[in-house]
């Protein structure tokens, strides 16, 4: 039995998650644990320290893999906006468990508790939150769009407002505090591979081999797209005739990216897709053009309805238990932030068989509410969805990859002998799928002994260097090698001379990525530089 004198919260572990072993010995170095005890008579800073070390334990284990990477020797946080967010949440959820059957002095520790979190949550506000209104009106589409929801069982506490510079968004229609939900929507207004199963297509598409239920799902919106009866023609109407995302970019911006790891991806997406549409479209119209319109299936169209579905698509769980890829009608609205208001939202409520955007972290009336897309760096947003975050350096995502290609350089042994030493996989290396690097005007500690690089790549040049060099030769040779390294990176990256007047789109965009890829590089090369000063000092 419990000792009733007593306060028990846990936080509940993801227990599949890759990331589990490393958790779990970040909790152990801190001398944390996901479990917390306290006596009835605690008193109220003991209270306060108490749920300190439990947010510090929530933290650790909602770190994904790329942010425990960058964990810095005793940091305990906070780490990210969203995984503060995401933990605090997590405590809260702890101390409502524990609320529920709880009486008398119990209870009312717990209520303190439960005020000081929320006290946490309602602290946190966007380091870039200077989105102006632009006053323009809504479009009569939008404006349908919004009746069609609201006849249909659409609940909603927000309002469609545009923002000068980055367009639709959605504004909180008054205050909305944790755990309230801002828009609820039925799962029968919710688009996904269902429908398709329902249509006269679908007959024509489960004979095709390898056909997955996203690309039906595509294949069937490309159409519904210019049906005048459907019933997602309000939806259909309101989106906008252009995308604009990476898959759109010209040649001359993807000259302009030329040197980063973003323009292998954009070329290889682009090939992808061509190859999907030759394969799938032409046959399809020759064979069934009654059912598929030549004119309604283009290359264009198909690009479309491609960056529909990867812009805004959402992954959901269905009742059954099955996650299907869906489009949901007025979310779309909600735009993406490093600091959101909405972190998951990927379940259909059994009860209402709907789907519930519920408030993680406050929302004044007025302010816009924000989705989170996910834990991206900028050229997956780019890609994916044709924007940049507002202040890039903010962005704990925004990473530069160092994959196992990059990972087989070459570290140049500073002895007078001028031999060489592999970079070859290592013990610590089974630790990481890959290295990577980030602006280091995000570390916490830009000082030795790592200044502000990734504690695992530098271990892992120190370890590279260790056997063939001793001492102050093996230390200058790690910063040696990180300032050749990045160095040579910075010289590879993207044309400088491209003039952003009178710049296209999808030109500015890409100069803006490199340009935020040259912040990061040169950020390293200027911690190189440092380390490699503070050593020659006597």
């Amino acid at each position: 039995m419990g000792d009733a004198r007593m306060i028990k919260l846990c936080l509940s572990a993801q227990a599949d998650v890759p990331s589990l072993c490393k958790q779990k010995r970040l909790l152990d170095a801190r001398n944390l644990s996901p479990e917390l005890h306290l006596r009835h008579d605690s008193t109220q800073d003991e209270l306060l320290l108490a749920l300190d070390r439990l947010v510090q334990s929530a933290r650790i284990l909602l770190l994904d893999e790329s942010e425990i990477y960058f964990v810095e020797d005793e940091d305990i946080g906070p780490f990210t906006p969203r995984n503060e967010i995401e933990s605090l949440n997590s405590v809260l959820s702890a101390i409502d468990l524990s609320l529920d059957g709880s009486k008398g002095g119990l209870a009312g520790l717990l209520q303190f508790l439960r005020k000081a979190t929320c006290d946490l949550l309602g602290k946190i506000e966007a380091q870039c939150d200077d989105y102006k209104i632009s006053g323009e009106p809504n479009s009569n589409a939008e404006e349908m769009l919004l009746k069609w929801g609201k006849e249909l069982g659409v609940k909603s506490k927000l309002r469609i407002c545009h923002f000068e510079g980055t367009g639709r968004g959605a504004v909180a229609s008054q205050y909305l505090e944790v755990g309230s939900t801002a828009l609820e929507i039925p799962s029968s207004l919710i688009i996904n591979e269902d429908l398709v199963y329902e249509s006269e297509m679908f007959a024509i598409l489960e004979n095709l081999g390898g056909i997955s239920p996203e690309t039906m799902a595509l294949l069937w919106s490309m159409k519904a797209r210019h049906d005048q009866n459907s019933k997602f023609r309000a939806y259909f109407d309101a989106l906008p005739t252009e995308f604009r995302t990476g898959l759109s970019f010209g040649v001359h911006a993807l000259s302009a990216l030329e040197g980063t790891a973003l323009f292998e991806e954009l070329i290889q997406a682009k090939e992808h897709l061509r190859h999907q549409y030759d394969a799938l479209c032409p046959t399809l119209c020759a064979n069934h053009p009654k059912i598929f319109p030549p004119d309604l299936y283009t290359w264009d169209q198909f690009i479309w309805a491609c960056e529909l579905w990867y812009s805004n698509g959402m992954k959901i769980i269905f009742p059954d238990g099955n996650p299907r890829t869906c489009l949901v009608p007025i979310a779309g609205f909600l735009n993406h932030s490093l600091c959101p208001h909405v972190t998951r939202y990927g379940k259909i409520d059994p009860a209402s068989n709907s789907l519930r955007l519920i408030l993680a972290r406050p929302c004044h009336e007025g302010e816009q509410c924000f989705l989170s897309y996910g834990s991206f760096p900028s050229s997956h947003l780019i890609t994916f969805y044709g924007f940049l975050p507002r202040d890039l350096r903010q962005n704990p995502y925004d990473v530069i990859p160092l994959g196992k290609s990059s990972c087989s350089f070459i570290i140049k042994k500073v002895n007078s002998s001028k031999s060489w030493v592999d970079f070859e996989d290592s013990e610590e290396d089974e630790c990481w799928s890959t290295h990577m690097v980030r602006g280091t005007w995000l570390s916490k500690r830009k000082g030795p002994p790592n200044f502000g690089i990734p504690p695992p790549l530098v271990d892992r040049l120190r370890s590279a260097l260790r056997p063939g060099v001793d001492g102050d030769d093996a230390e200058s040779g790690v910063w040696e090698a990180v300032q050749s390294i990045f160095g040579s990176m910075m010289d590879q990256i993207g044309a400088e001379d491209l003039a952003r007047d009178d710049a296209t789109w999808d030109v500015r965009l890409a100069l803006d990525f490199v340009d935020s890829q040259r912040r990061i590089i040169s950020s390293v090369v200027d911690s190189s530089v440092v380390a490699l000063e503070s050593l020659a000092r006597p």
